[in-house]
């Protein structure tokens, strides 16, 4: 028997190209990569599939199972996933959002495949993990040309391999990091997990790691103490002659969020690894990766954000209350807006860096020193407004989105690990500290791009000066003092990073709405608090999902 019918609900976010995102599109198209596009699309096309978002929900309700030993009793170390997280895997390998731009001999290569990340990252954010580990890695192993030169190709290779076997018998190769400890957690230079060089050259690494992710991944930079001081190594799961590495799992993270991916305790004992970079440079060496993988904190909570945005305008798109579409509502658009001007500015943030990647690699030393100040202070900024987004866009559908089938409370768990990994918000800030200590010259490549722009607009200029003003004197200042107020001056910097670039290359209507709250400072303390005379239609038409 039928007591009713379900109306005024809206239909499943379904069946739609989730590369059509004009901050995305349009980033290409500044950046000359047109030759990308129709990858793109096919990236997005999969990405807002039926087939895909299931995968994306069965690897995240089936978390990874830990086999410390086999039937009959030999250690293994091995972790099950569900299949359709090797589903997930395969086809971002496939896209090359792994290794690949690093021997892509197309232009931008680095633009796109962030480009591609985002669109992807829609699907699972888990598997993202070992996929942006195995892109991270290759800058760093450059340190070592010979260990380069054997394993480089394997990382940008286009197959995914997941069968644990002598890297260099595989079609395709993963890559990981190990580097926190239990007594030293972000001050990676207490840690304990010591090496010993052997006469063939390799070095025996015996010590605990406290986190370390994607345990089946094939190859790990590990951070140890060498005799020359704390050094990086190159680990594999499994030794050239086929025996497996010494690399027992202790057990698997219980997380927050990030579900679909392993994360992990790790002993070393007498295990196997060659020194990547010189001795006692191990900070400096895996700072690369480091480095890498911030991008695409920065770019993930940036994708986070806009499909919380997508699915809020899509609820109040199909939704009515008090006599009119949800959508429609004065105090909803505000809202709306005001997440989809967030994620615009940390979309477009994230991109920048990207091509800045590209300028960086192709030797363009001024590219480098402000992709490395610009990393720092947006990774910082941006990850901490992920989890404070991501709960303004599951209010905006209400019960239906704290329900586990909106994927809403996925979103809202996975947001505050971006801030977490590589470094929390306030290791982000003092990294800015120490650049402004070390390599001043990068401060002032910073005030010198985003004063590129002066007179263009008043709510700009007016910051710039404040921020030139206060950077003066905190570098004048103790460091004491400068560290109590390194959020503050950080989270300027990143604000006024993208308010230049939104008055630079964005969507006007955007352009202003962010200068206008973010930096005129006409708007409340929370999202939704946007000033008469915003734009909400332009603002809202740029990010509503066109389905079907």
């Amino acid at each position: 028997m039928v007591t009713h019918t379900v109306t005024n609900q809206a239909p499943p976010l379904v069946g739609y190209d989730a590369a059509e995102q004009p901050v995305i599109l349009e980033a290409l198209s500044r950046a000359g990569a047109g030759h990308a596009v129709d990858e793109l699309h096919e990236v997005g096309r999969l990405a807002g599939s039926a087939d895909a978002l299931e995968w994306g929900d069965r690897a995240e309700a089936n978390p990874p199972l830990l086999r410390t030993h086999d039937r009959y009793g030999n250690r293994i170390d091995e972790v099950d996933y569900d299949p359709a997280y090797h589903e997930l895997m395969r086809r971002a390998v496939g896209f090359g959002l792994h290794g690949a731009p690093w021997a892509d001999p197309r232009p931008n290569p680095h633009l796109v495949r962030a480009a591609k990340m985002s669109v992807w990252g829609q699907t699972d954010a888990g598997h993202g993990c070992p996929v942006s580990m195995t892109y991270a890695v290759v800058p760093a192993l450059r340190r070592s040309p010979d260990l380069a030169a054997t394993f480089e190709p394997l990382l940008s290779s286009a197959v995914y391999d997941p069968v644990l076997a002598p890297p260099a018998t595989k079609l395709g190769l993963t890559a990981g990091m190990s580097m926190t400890e239990k007594q030293g957690g972000s001050d990676v230079r207490a840690n304990t997990t010591h090496a010993t060089r052997n006469s063939d050259g390799t070095y025996s690494i015996t010590g605990h790691k406290w986190f370390t992710s994607a345990p089946m991944s094939d190859l790990f930079l590990v951070l140890a103490q060498a005799p020359g001081g704390l050094s990086c190594f190159l680990v594999p799961r499994v030794l050239p002659d086929g025996s497996r590495n010494p690399f027992l799992l202790q057990r698997l993270k219980d997380k927050l969020g990030n579900r679909s991916n392993a994360s992990s305790e790790v002993e070393y004992d007498q295990t196997t690894g060659w020194m990547v970079g010189d001795e006692g440079r191990g900070v400096a060496t895996i700072i690369e990766m480091v480095n890498m993988t911030r991008l695409d904190c920065t770019l993930g909570t940036a994708t986070g954000m806009r499909v919380g945005v997508a699915n809020a305008v899509h609820h109040a798109v199909h939704r009515r209350a008090f006599g009119a579409d949800l959508v429609d509502q004065p105090l909803m658009r505000n809202v709306l807006a005001d997440l989809a001007v967030e994620a615009e500015a940390s979309t477009t943030v994230a991109l920048w860096l990207a091509e800045l990647t590209d300028l960086a690699v192709e030797g363009d030393p001024e590219a480098d020193a402000l992709r490395r100040i610009g990393l720092t202070v947006s990774k910082y900024h941006v990850c901490k407004r992920g989890p404070i987004h991501a709960a303004e866009a599951l209010e905006c559908l209400g019960g239906n989105g704290y329900v586990e089938e909106s994927r809403m409370p996925r979103l809202y768990r996975e947001a505050p690990l971006l801030s977490v990994w590589e470094g929390s918000g306030n290791v982000a800030a003092l990294d800015v500290l120490r650049a402004m200590a070390k390599q001043p010259e990068t401060v002032e490549t910073f005030l010198d791009t985003v004063s590129t722009v002066r007179g263009a607009d008043p709510r700009l200029d007016g910051a710039v000066d404040r921020l030139g003003g206060t950077l003066a004197a905190v570098a004048a200042g103790r460091p004491e003092e400068a560290q109590y107020v390194a959020r503050r001056v950080v989270g300027d910097m990143a604000v006024i990073l993208q308010g230049y670039l939104l008055l630079r290359h964005g969507h006007p209507a955007v352009a202003d709405a962010f200068l206008v709250s973010r930096l005129g400072g006409d708007r409340g303390d929370v999202l939704g608090t946007l000033p008469a005379g915003v734009d909400t239609s332009a603002i809202l038409d740029r990010v509503t999902p066109r389905v079907g």
